[in-house]
């Protein structure tokens, strides 16, 4: 992995045996509109690109490079992007909140002696200051991966599942061989996970931990 990508162990976390779960981090166990709405309104602000936040939200999940390109030209998204870093840390992350049963979700995990391993499209560094601020004991944390680019680091993690909010984490745990377990808490519905072929669809992760007794006991 590029340095980007590189797994963080967080300090605290112990060596652990039992069922390696993976988790992706927007939508998933981080409730991130208001901050990234927030990052996306100072763009616009200093940029003078009138910026649509509410489609912006609606389709949180690819690069961040990605969704730069709607709202400006391609020359200027790399500058955007650095500038979108810079802001983040001081704007979204204070402004972000943990997804219902998010916390729960993790303990589940390692009740049964397992390990959690987020994984996920935001950059190495503010992934790595969102699973801080939340005070989400994980035992790993991979940034800067986005849908079947996300397979190589739960593969090397042992992940046996993953859980994400987009078709992508389906794409994810398809490509680390590992079972995809859609939640239905961002931009993509129950019916619309199932159709992309997630192995498992939740409504939320308050759900999560019943799913979780059966997946470890099979």
């Amino acid at each position: 992995m590029s340095p980007e990508t590189s797994a963080v162990s967080l300090p605290g976390a112990p060596t652990r045996s039992g069922p390696v779960v993976g988790f992706d981090l927007d939508l998933t166990l981080a409730d991130t509109r208001a901050g990234i709405s927030a990052v996306y309104a100072a763009l616009a602000a200093e940029s003078g690109v009138p910026i649509d936040l509410d489609v912006v939200v609606g389709r949180l999940g690819p690069p961040l490079e990605v969704e730069l390109a709607y709202w400006f030209p391609a020359a200027e998204v790399p500058a955007m992007a650095a500038r979108y870093r810079a802001i983040y840390p001081e704007v979204a992350v204070p402004a972000t909140a943990v997804m219902p049963g998010a916390a729960a979700a993790v303990d589940a995990v390692r009740a049964l002696g397992g390990r959690v391993v987020v994984v996920s499209g935001k950059n190495q560094a503010d992934t790595e200051r969102t699973v801080r601020f939340l005070g989400l004991p994980v035992d790993a944390v991979v940034g800067g991966l986005f849908g079947a680019d996300k397979g190589a680091a739960l593969r090397e993690h042992g992940a046996g599942a993953y859980i994400g909010d987009h078709t992508g984490d389906v794409d994810a745990a398809r490509a680390a061989a590992a079972v995809s377990v859609g939640v239905a808490t961002g931009p993509f519905d129950a019916a619309a996970l199932t159709a992309y072929g997630a192995d498992v669809v939740l409504p939320d992760l308050l759900a999560f931990p019943d799913w979780l007794g059966r997946f470890a006991t099979r």
